[in-house]
């Protein structure tokens, strides 16, 4: 997601945790602590400017006369998440032939919005189609596009019971069985992956949890990798996840919510925050200082994804990375002592085996990205045993740049389709 957006997120995340201190007992919480609904803060009915009603995913596609689909996909789990579609390119035509898979996955706060929103000449899912790529785009369980159940309702602490964990083992799976039983998936061996930010986490957790999956995914992009987060340099984050990334009075107050809902009084502090002038515009500074002075991102798309995101998330998401990043590992989920026992069999949570991903691994990362050491990016590449490595030379590309940056067209799209084109043409000479 943008970094202004992500700083603004992580200031609010700063309020909220304010209000739970200052709320909070000062004796441990047990499981029947009664949960701040923060679906109630942010809902505001008071807010006149309407966002909601905007476009989506599939507008963004039709608009620049690409066909588009909206597929609903039942999980493991009983979530439906909405996965969106480009079968082909109406500037091939190539409907008739069959043509080899792309999934993408969005990041934190994100949803399938975020990806075609840079436009027919710059945008993955558009170059993909016009290579001859059957695109797909996810949608995680929680976000604008997948807030349904098959029993449980969004206004229950039960359906936000979930982190990324779940995330990768149910929705991403889903999504990959359901585009291979497709016409078009029939008879192919798997699909080409590409994940930004949570969206590589996800396949990371899902690689080495259900090893199985390997031998779905051809090649897996991941752009900004983020396992390991020991050294994420984010103010924010080292301030809160003292607090929020241990089992303790603050996490079980601030767990299984919805945060930042996607509604229009959410959406129109988002869209405002950041304006110059605006009271808080000094969390977006330096963000806004790279766009205005360097001209490194797309100003237009900004502008787009400004109506759509935050596009929904659940707390326990938040508290998930927050535990890695106290912890220093790279590991399921942390209940406390007693349930991890009788989740687990052990008091701490299991580390994610990564070195069991066999799948050929593309890691996409920079100097510049405080959310994706360099450090934290080459501790979990040294655990897989298939990986290429792909360093950003440009010293000032960052979290952002993977999805937005003015060149993302030459330095990550174009390349990513080359690889994706190679390994292709491999396949059909029988290699």
């Amino acid at each position: 997601m943008a970094s202004s957006h992500i700083a603004v997120c992580n200031a609010l995340l700063g309020i909220l945790l304010g209000t739970i201190v200052q709320g909070a007992p000062l004796s441990n919480v047990g499981d029947s602590t009664e949960v701040i609904d923060f679906y109630q803060l942010f809902n505001n009915p008071e807010a006149h400017l309407s966002l909601t009603d905007g476009p989506d995913t599939i507008y963004f596609i039709e608009d620049h006369g690409y066909p588009a689909e909206r597929h609903y996909v039942t999980t493991e789990d009983g979530y439906i998440i909405s996965l969106f579609r480009i079968p082909f390119s109406h500037n091939l035509q190539n409907q008739d032939d069959k043509r080899p898979i792309a999934f993408l996955q969005h990041g934190l706060f994100g949803s399938s919005d975020a990806w075609p929103s840079l436009g027919p000449d710059d945008a993955l899912p558009f170059l993909l189609s016009d290579a001859g790529y059957d695109v797909w785009m996810g949608n995680a369980r929680g976000n604008r596009y997948s807030r349904n159940h098959t029993t449980r309702s969004t206004k229950h602490p039960d359906f936000w019971r979930f982190s990324w964990h779940e995330i990768a083992y149910y929705d991403i799976a889903a999504a990959i069985d359901y585009t291979l039983s497709t016409e078009n998936g029939e008879g192919q061996e798997g699909i080409h992956y590409v994940g930004h930010s949570q969206g590589t986490t996800v396949m990371f957790v899902l690689m080495s949890s259900r090893p199985e999956y390997n031998e779905k995914v051809k090649t897996a992009h991941m752009l900004a990798p983020v396992a390991f987060m020991d050294h994420m340099d984010d103010i924010m984050v080292n301030t809160l996840s003292p607090y929020l990334g241990f089992n303790n009075v603050y996490s079980t107050l601030f767990c299984s919510q919805e945060f930042l809902p996607y509604n229009d009084f959410v959406l129109a502090l988002m869209y405002s925050v950041c304006l110059p002038g605006s009271i808080v515009s000094s969390f977006c500074s330096s963000s806004n200082e790279t766009t205005v002075e360097q001209g490194r991102s797309n100003t237009t798309a900004t502008a787009l994804l400004s109506g759509v995101m935050p596009a929904g998330i659940s707390t326990d998401q938040v508290l998930h990375y927050m535990q890695e990043h106290q912890s220093g590992h790279f590991r399921q989920f942390d209940f406390g002592t007693k349930k991890n026992l009788k989740i687990y069999g052990t008091e701490s949570p299991p580390d994610y085996p990564t070195e069991l991903i066999t799948t050929e691994m593309h890691l996409w990362y920079s100097d510049n990205d405080e959310m994706s050491a360099v450090e934290d990016v080459l501790r979990v590449a040294e655990t897989l045993p298939n990986k290429v490595m792909h360093h950003m030379e440009d010293p000032l590309w960052d979290h952002n740049d993977f999805a937005n940056n003015w060149e993302v067209r030459q330095y990550i799209n174009e390349p990513i389709i080359a690889i994706m084109n190679e390994y292709e043409a491999k396949s059909k000479s029988g290699q």
